[in-house]
């Protein structure tokens, strides 16, 4: 089960690389907050026929969650708006490469100290060795 969950999760990594290179060129014609607010509405859209078929009736109330668990819905927007601009100066390797190096540290960081309600796991020297090799690739390439 974890390695088909893995697989799924590089699908997905593989997903936003060709969501930002759909979103240079379409922030370049219709502007960028247009596009990401077209990357929103078509998501927002589709999300919403999925939970009126696939949705379970008697899960609890969206509205009685903390409000905090609602930051995810001002991070999206933001970096979409990243992606959308910084694809076109960058390249989509380096953005990609960029916000994975961001991702990972920070999720150490959210790990090692148990955050946002997650289990503690602590860092250790391979964590940072792959946290050095991501940033390795974040230079070679824009030394390329």
């Amino acid at each position: 089960m974890q390695l088909i969950l893995i697989l799924f999760v590089i699908a997905g990594g593989m997903g936003l690389s060709v969501e930002a290179g759909l979103l240079g060129p379409l922030g370049g014609e219709v502007g960028d907050l247009w596009a990401t607010f077209s990357v929103f509405g078509v998501g927002a859209a589709l999300t919403f026929l999925l939970m009126l078929f696939f949705s379970p009736r008697n899960s609890p109330s969206f509205f009685s969650q903390p409000s905090w668990q609602l930051l995810g819905g001002v991070l999206g927007p933001i970096y979409v708006i990243i992606l959308t601009i910084a694809t076109p100066a960058i390249g989509i390797a380096m953005t990609m490469i960029g916000i994975l190096a961001g991702q990972v540290f920070k999720s150490l960081i959210i790990d090692h100290y148990g955050l946002l309600g997650t289990p503690h796991r602590k860092i250790d020297s391979k964590r940072i060795i792959a946290l050095g090799f991501i940033i390795a690739a974040l230079v070679l390439v824009a030394q390329g």
